[in-house]
């Protein structure tokens, strides 16, 4: 294999209101707490088991922040689609800190809200009927709205 590949895909819960907030280039930054579970039963007592782990997101795309500060709440179902970078630090107090997270890029990554619910609690519809898919990068130049095309399909088959 020539290359590598950094890609992270989630399908979660948003455990918290999306924090936006400005960078000194005036830049806007989106951080998302995504949770994931996932559930089994213990094979000794028959018990329903759960594990959640919490995931950070940072998102840099402009539209993809305007979908987060507009419509995404706590409780919101999305999927996210990123790449996994780990961040070094130093506190106050000389301590050096780490922080993975899953981060969409400028010009990379993609957010789609799966919830229908427009109700301000956990999730939101795009005004116009589209549905909740935003992107950038190779799919998308700009993070717009993606379509539903299945009106346009003919349902006779030619041959």
């Amino acid at each position: 294999m020539a290359g590598s590949v950094n890609k992270v895909i989630l399908i979660g819960n948003l455990g918290a209101d999306p924090e936006i907030r400005s960078l000194t280039s005036g830049d806007r930054v989106a951080n998302l707490r995504v949770a994931t579970s996932e559930t089994w039963r213990d094979r000794s007592s028959g018990e329903r088991k759960e594990k959640t782990e919490w995931h950070r997101v940072v998102v840099f795309n402009e539209n993809i922040v305007k979908v987060c500060e507009q419509y995404l709440r706590k409780g919101a179902k999305i999927y996210i689609e990123g790449s996994i970078q780990t961040r070094k630090w130093s506190d106050q107090s000389g301590v050096e800190k780490f922080s993975t997270e899953i981060v969409l890029q400028k010009f990379r990554g993609e957010l789609t809200m799966l919830d229908g619910r427009g109700d301000g609690e956990g999730g939101a519809r795009e005004e116009g009927g589209f549905g909740g898919g935003f992107s950038s990068g190779p799919r998308a130049q700009s993070a717009a709205p993606r379509e539903d095309f299945s009106a346009d399909l003919d349902d006779e088959i030619p041959f």
